[in-house]
């Protein structure tokens, strides 16, 4: 009888095997979970460059105490979106008590005039920021619709900084349509903002081989033929 159970003693014997296994791993999994050892303690932002990390850190601080498995990321995604100047964020959990926010900042791109002050926007038109006056270190823009506006920001975005340093004015009546005024008075005529990157590399050049003055046009919407005058 012994000789013919045997392999039913050898299943019996893998299946609790299994099972205790099973048993210890559910348990293993409940004590990591809920033990008060992996209890939120630190909020660790990274990425912030206008933001301070600590402003956004006390913004989630709801979650400090819940055990780091269960953060809860919804109330994350509340507490960061009071933040205009946040475009995206990611977490990351380090055991036992660390969890790190790393956020991507809204690149402003100029500032549109209106009856209160001044909206710094971004690309997309996300106002990130309202004054009363100008805010320093931004052209103004004069868009027209959203395709004006996108097309504004694609030519902000290609300019080397030295330049868009130097921007006063930027106006887009269309995407085919976009002109620059620097502080001083000089014009550019860019054109579409395709090429943006080759007309920013092109007036560069001009500018290097003669200085704007007040009354200086430089014609980079050929960026292969440019013209200044």
């Amino acid at each position: 009888m012994r000789r013919f159970t045997r392999h039913l003693r050898r299943r019996r014997a893998a299946w609790l095997t299994g099972i205790g296994a099973v048993l210890a791993l559910a348990l293993f999994v409940a004590v990591g979970t809920f033990s008060p050892l992996m209890a939120l303690t630190t909020i660790q932002v990274e990425g912030t460059n206008r933001l301070a990390a600590d402003e956004v850190a006390t913004a989630l601080g709801g979650q400090i105490g819940t055990p780091l498995p269960l953060v809860d990321q919804g109330a994350i995604h509340d507490g960061l979106a009071g933040f205009a100047l946040i475009q995206s964020f990611s977490t990351e959990s380090r055991p036992p008590n660390t969890l790190v926010v790393r956020v991507v900042e809204r690149d402003p791109i100029g500032a549109v005039a209106g009856e209160g002050g001044f909206a710094l926007v971004d690309p997309a038109g996300v106002v990130i920021q309202t004054t009363p006056e100008r805010p320093p270190g931004f052209p103004i823009l004069e868009a027209v619709g959203d395709d004006g506006l996108a097309a504004a920001g694609s030519v902000v975005q290609a300019l080397p900084a030295e330049i868009r340093a130097q921007l006063d004015v930027v106006r887009a009546a269309s995407t085919d349509d976009v002109s620059l005024v620097l502080a001083g008075g000089a014009g550019v005529a860019w054109g579409s903002a395709e090429e943006s990157t080759l007309k920013a590399l092109v007036l560069g050049k001009l500018m290097a081989a003669a200085p704007p003055g007040p009354s200086t046009v430089y014609d980079v919407s050929s960026p292969a033929s440019p013209v200044m005058r």
